[in-house]
């Protein structure tokens, strides 16, 4: 599916927004369709289940933090962009723990926006890479987006496939926040917050469920490393950083 024929649901309450949205992503192609509450908005989510999602934090009744919640219960596959004027770093925290993709701050440039919208679909898009990674009990198959430790999958969102994925294609190099965030977002925006530390979280939280080897590790105030290292036995991995 080309990134110009995706379905992109709004959900915003800003009239002004709204439309200069809608109109904007129209003229680029998309399918466009509106939500101005949260309700609204998870009820076209269920409906339509769209490619992609523009979701305002503010919104009246349900926030945009539990509305992205709730999405992700339920689809764990579409790309959910955060719009809001919130700007700082525990906003921004907050929304990525809920789920979101990316996070784009009011008052924004239209032609960065659909810049990242391209970027986000392309890579949502299966067969744009093909190649396995495999390092002690898990194997990446970069082409289909699957993980499997051993024989068992392993439950990743795209977002965190891919980080696994910047870091594994390069064992043993320390990678910045700012390089991973380039690598997988497509900008070094991110790497200013604590996003990337958010996805590693959940990342090491799933391999140590399942795996025999500690793989990513820190390097304080300079990034993240790639090896596999066994676990003793009988040693209960050690806590995330």
């Amino acid at each position: 599916m080309a990134a110009t024929q995706a379905e992109i649901l709004i959900v915003e309450d800003d009239e002004v927004i709204m439309g200069t949205l809608a109109y904007n992503l129209a003229r680029q192609g998309f399918e466009v369709s509106r939500a101005t509450t949260g309700a609204e908005g998870l009820r076209m989510a269920r409906k339509l289940r769209p490619d992609l999602i523009l979701l305002d934090i503010m919104l009246p009744g349900e926030s945009g933090i539990r509305v992205c919640e709730r999405i992700r219960e339920e689809d764990e596959d579409v790309v959910i962009i955060m719009i809001t004027a919130k700007d700082a770093e525990e906003d921004k925290v907050r929304g990525f723990e809920a789920g979101a993709d990316d996070y784009v701050t009011k008052p924004f440039g239209m032609k960065e926006l659909v810049a990242r919208i391209h970027a986000h679909l392309k890579r949502s898009e299966a067969g744009q890479r093909g190649r396995i990674l495999e390092a002690g009990d898990l194997s990446l198959d970069t082409k289909n987006f699957v993980a499997r430790v051993g024989d068992e999958p392993l439950r990743l969102r795209l977002k965190e496939f891919e980080l696994l994925a910047a870091l594994a294609s390069d064992p043993g190099e320390l990678k910045s926040r700012e390089e991973l965030a380039k690598e997988v977002w497509g900008h070094a925006g991110v790497g200013s917050s604590r996003t990337i530390d958010v996805h590693i979280r959940r990342i090491r939280a799933a391999l140590e469920k399942k795996s025999a080897y500690d793989y990513i590790h820190t390097a304080r105030g300079l990034g993240y490393r790639f090896e596999p290292v066994p676990r003793k036995e009988g040693v209960a991995a050690r806590p995330p950083e």
